[in-house]
């Protein structure tokens, strides 16, 4: 996002997703389907021993000879199956679909338990379609959701995310909406996908659903010009209602739910500075156990490189993601505090963005990385093998996440938790009251512009939804 924007590279360049060399005219057989962790030409070379005593027993899961690239990939909550987005190496003599298809796939497990490879490839997505982010529901076995435009966009590459004059990115269709489907009965046509949100005209993906099921977060994008921005949303699946929970000029998105379903991880461009910072908010919650808001929101990074997937180790205490401070050409995967702390009787003090440690030590591009139920596995997107495509890799993740480096920075402090808006279904805009000034204000995440109501008839229907009387 990772869940995410979908990731298109234009050219050959720094960034996420370099495009392979020309694929094999005849696929040979895929070696995950031999149960083979990797083909016997790709060498042990000098990564394997840098990342020693953090990442083992190295598995390549994907490969050119069946897809072009590969990337963004999650466990089902039983480590049986991923899903995940790629570009697969057509037919002899056809071209290469222009977007990135949905897939799921079977994890094949060798005698002592370890990942050795793929098989049983399913694609869930229509042709012709833009898909991305990709998700199984945590409480509905062999159901999973993701973005998708269900056929060709209609101006492919109009509006996009894209770093100063860098050569990716990020499109935005706004044809994009998140569907469901039964990955038993999905046949790679539109019929067997359902919509769960409805706005064909604004850009609707980067989503997950909380570990209890309940709630959707999302991130959604109108096309305003002048606007390059991106909202953050939670829906409640329960009652329809929408929360706005990051509402910042620019571009907010990439969220996950925290493994307790209390904190949300996500990266923003909020500054405008063309880079992306990592941040954590802690939810709020009423009475009844709703979501209304965030009750405090930490930035965990804050420095001159991109900073974005993030994705919580299975305690919830820390966070991996991708950064570019190794250079643009060599994003690598990070480790950073994100732990709450415990006010009880231990008394463990929250640590936010303290103790950053490097995770991958590969040429090329390392990224979305992502784990297994019990964080022995980490997941993620790599070019280290010879064809530098980008490909889904696994190992074994044996890093002491608890050891301190030489220096600890401070602990970040709390930000001001964004007030918690509620949307009025009739015309868009969003309401919050604001203690401080004792005034509502209007948000309309169209523009991004905010104001304070002073129509009386405004501020009785704003009042009238606050207090949850619509």
């Amino acid at each position: 996002m990772r869940r995410r924007a979908l990731i298109v590279l234009v050219l050959l360049a720094a960034g996420a997703y370099l495009l392979c060399p020309k694929a094999p005219k005849e696929p040979t057989a895929h070696a995950a389907e031999r149960n083979s962790p990797a083909p016997e030409h790709i060498a042990v070379a000098d990564w394997r021993e840098a990342e020693r005593g953090i990442l083992e027993n190295h598995v390549q899961l994907t490969f050119p000879d069946r897809f072009i690239k590969a990337g963004e990939s999650y466990f089902s909550p039983d480590d049986r199956q991923i899903i995940f987005q790629a570009v697969e190496v057509p037919a002899e003599g056809q071209k290469p679909e222009a977007f990135y298809q949905m897939y799921v796939a079977d994890v094949v497990y060798d005698a002592s338990g370890r990942i050795a490879g793929l098989t049983n490839y399913k694609r869930l997505s229509p042709p012709g379609s833009s898909n991305t982010c990709g998700w199984f529901h945590p409480t509905r076995p062999g159901v999973v959701i993701f973005g998708s435009t269900l056929g060709v966009p209609a101006d492919a590459g109009a509006s996009g995310y894209q770093r100063g004059t860098s050569r990716y990115v990020w499109e935005f269709p706004r044809e994009m909406t998140i569907v469901e489907c039964e990955v038993a009965s999905a046949d790679g046509t539109a019929a067997t996908l359902k919509p769960l949100l409805e706005n064909r005209e604004a850009y609707l993906a980067e989503c997950v659903i909380s570990p209890n099921g309940r709630y959707l977060v999302y991130c959604r994008r109108v096309e305003s010009e002048g606007q390059r921005g991106g909202d953050l949303l939670i829906r409640d699946l329960t009652t329809g209602r929408d929360v706005v929970i990051a509402g910042h000029a620019g571009y907010d998105g990439g969220p996950f739910f925290s493994p307790d379903g209390t904190r949300l991880c996500y990266r923003s461009d909020r500054r405008g500075d063309n880079l992306l910072q990592i941040f954590v908010a802690e939810l709020a919650f009423n009475a009844s156990g709703e979501i209304t808001g965030l009750a405090r929101e930490f930035q965990l990074t804050d420095n001159p490189y991109v900073n974005w997937a993030p994705f919580w180790t299975p305690d919830g205490r820390f966070l991996v993601y991708a950064g570019s401070e190794m250079g643009h050409r060599n994003y690598e995967v990070f480790i950073i505090d994100a732990d709450a702390g415990d006010p009880g009787t231990n008394g463990r003090p929250a640590k936010y963005g303290t103790r950053n440690r490097r995770i991958t030590h590969a040429e090329g591009f390392d990224g979305l990385p992502a784990f297994n139920r019990d964080g022995s596995v980490m997941i993620w997107t790599s070019q280290r093998d010879e064809s530098k495509s980008s490909q889904l890799w696994a190992a074994s993740f044996v890093f002491d996440t608890h050891a301190a480096p030489l220096t600890e920075p401070e602990p970040a402090q709390a930000r001001p938790a964004p007030m918690p808006y509620v949307a009025d279904p009739e015309t868009g805009l969003m309401y919050v009251y604001d203690p401080a000034t004792h005034a509502i204000i209007a948000y309309d995440p169209r523009t991004h512009a905010k104001r304070e109501v002073t129509d009386e008839a405004e501020k009785k229907r704003a009042t009238e939804l606050i207090r949850g009387k619509n």
